[in-house]
């Protein structure tokens, strides 16, 4: 037989070896498995069986003395025997099924069937759980109970020591509060009848009565006091000084009525009234966010008056200001108008500038009406002063607002001759400038003068010519003079600058020059060259292209020249 054929043959059989192998493992892993579920389930059967419902059902046949109980207890015990004698002995049977099934290696079922179990486990679990906190209901209840009723007696016997050490302060309460504490003491005795008789069932309802009732208890020590205070001092007495106040200032001619005083004062004393009656039987419930809402309320009166007072005060001097400035504008606006026609012949007024006085009139006529009314107003006494104060405020921001529009038409009415003056003042300074300019130009002796510079030249004769035309016409339109004389200062200004650059640039150039020939008889041809060069561009009127190749042909033997040049004549 040939090697190769054995050599197949031995890892076709090792092969098959290892999946033998892996199966038989995968096999023991699931019954290790299925034998721990199984185990884990029986545990949890035995911890059902275990729990302490007879012992607990021990301690509940003692204190067995009424009807209800005795029902109680007997309902407990039919329970307990069906979970154990039925439900216990169902789920024995289904763990031996399941055990079956393992044992067969008949997973299919044992799946299906363990889920089953595991919820009929569950269930029996629920109930017998339930079955136990029932039952330790009534074994722990009294223990439960009485430390519930232990803590409540001693928060009973602090209000009422709290009460007998202020009792003065309760003033007509007192007999109510004292009969609601003999109502706490009998349900004490009631807690301790129950508890004799284990009547579970009703300990429950007299505890929870307790506790509501000492809670409300609580409050009442606490609370009537102050809100016998609210009640029977302080708010009757600020409604005392309200009166007095408000009828003081009423003899003042101050228009009150808005506030409302004499009704309000009224509802107040029914509505203390009312609280009162409530105290007295202790329904206690928002007696006193009402009665600060009462006492905040004449408190914010006196708020009102005080600002009343200062409104009349602060209204007298800015009503007499507004006054004032009234007049002196109304007098303004109708000298504008007077000198209107004049103004039109010696100016290009637009519409807009005309539209813009025009507006303020408009408004000044809305101000004086306004102002009438109020004065009318306050006079017939319709409004308090703390508004017509804050209308007068408001027509005093108007009016400066008017104002503040009305200056800037004026400025600008103003500023036409301003403007007209200051163009012929810069006329002169230009043509000044473009003066100094010729001046330079011809002092320095250029080889050439580049066709930019005559243009610019050009430019600028052009643009004072515009402003001589613009200041001969009438009437003058401001804003196209100023845009001329700003076009002129700027093509003067642009030639100045060329000149001056141009100038400078030509200095330089020709000193670098001139420095540069020192270096002329060193055996460097490139420096000849180069100086040649430069002076070539320098009688072309080329004079930065001179200025730069000079400061590079130099650079070669003495490096920073620029630097040099620049400290020396660039000043």
């Amino acid at each position: 037989m040939p090697i190769q054929t054995l050599v197949i043959i031995t890892f076709f059989l090792i092969a098959i070896i290892l999946v033998v192998v892996v199966l038989i493992t995968i096999e023991k892993k699931e019954v290790k498995r299925y034998k721990e579920e199984l185990e884990k389930l029986d545990r949890e059967k035995n911890l059902i069986v275990s729990t302490p419902i007879i012992s607990e059902l021990a301690k509940v046949e003692p204190i067995i003395k009424n009807d209800k109980m005795e029902e109680k207890y007997k309902n407990w015990q039919q329970r307990f025997e069906s979970i154990k004698e039925t439900r216990i002995a169902k789920l024995n049977d289904m763990l031996i099924n399941l055990d079956t099934y393992r044992e067969q290696k008949d997973y299919k079922n044992y799946r299906h069937y363990i889920a089953k179990t595991e919820l009929e486990l569950y269930k029996v679990k629920e109930s017998t759980d339930h079955l136990l906190e029932e039952i330790k209901e009534v074994t722990l209840s009294e223990e439960k109970y009485r430390n519930i009723v232990t803590k409540l007696k001693n928060k009973y016997r602090e209000l009422n020591t709290e009460y007998q050490n202020h009792k003065e302060e309760y003033q007509d309460v007192q007999e109510v509060i004292e009969l609601q504490f003999e109502n706490i003491e009998k349900r004490f005795m009631d807690f301790e009848t129950v508890m004799e008789n284990n009547e579970y069932n009703e300990v429950v309802h007299v505890v929870k009565a307790l506790d509501t009732m000492i809670d409300h208890m609580s409050i009442v020590i606490d609370e009537v006091p102050n809100l016998l205070l609210l009640a029977n001092q302080l708010i009757p007495k600020r409604m005392e000084q309200v009166e007095e106040i408000y009828k003081e200032m009423r003899e003042k001619e101050y228009p009150l009525a808005y506030l409302n005083i004499e009704y309000n004062l009224e509802e107040t004393t029914k509505n203390v009234k009312m609280i009162l009656d409530r105290i007295k039987v202790l329904n206690l419930e928002d007696c006193m966010f009402e009665l600060k809402t009462m006492l905040d309320y004449l408190d914010s009166l006196f708020n009102d008056f005080e600002k009343e007072r200062l409104s009349r005060k602060v209204y007298d001097e800015i009503e007499k200001s507004l006054h004032t400035k009234l007049k002196k504008i109304n007098k303004v606006v109708k000298d504008i108008y007077d000198q209107m026609d004049d103004i039109k012949n010696m100016y290009n007024l637009t519409d807009e500038d005309v539209k813009i006085i025009d507006d303020t009139n408009l408004t000044l006529k809305k101000i004086n009406q306004d102002y009438k009314d109020v004065l009318r107003d306050v006079k017939e006494q319709k409004i308090p002063y703390s508004k017509s104060h804050s209308e007068v405020e408001q027509l005093t921001i108007r009016l400066k607002e008017l104002e503040e529009e009305l200056d800037h038409s004026l400025k600008s009415l103003g500023s036409m001759y301003d403007d007209e003056m200051r163009a012929r003042e810069q006329l002169d300074e230009i043509q000044d400038l473009l003066k100094q300019c010729k001046v330079k130009m011809r002092g320095y002796k250029l080889p050439i003068i580049t066709d930019n510079y005559f243009v610019q030249l050009s430019e600028a004769n052009e643009g004072i010519l515009e402003i001589i035309k613009e200041l001969e016409k009438k009437p003058i339109t401001i804003k196209t003079l100023n845009t001329r004389v700003d076009t002129a200062r700027d093509l003067v200004l642009k030639l100045y600058n060329t000149t001056n650059e141009m100038i400078k640039t030509a200095q330089l150039a020709e000193m670098a020059i001139v420095y540069g020939n020192r270096y002329r008889d060193v055996t460097n041809k490139e420096v000849d060259l180069g100086l040649d060069q430069a002076e070539l561009l320098f009688f072309k009127g080329n004079y930065k292209g001179a200025l730069e190749t000079s400061i590079r042909t130099i650079d070669l033997v003495e490096p920073g020249i620029y630097q040099k040049l620049l400290g020396v004549y660039g000043k």
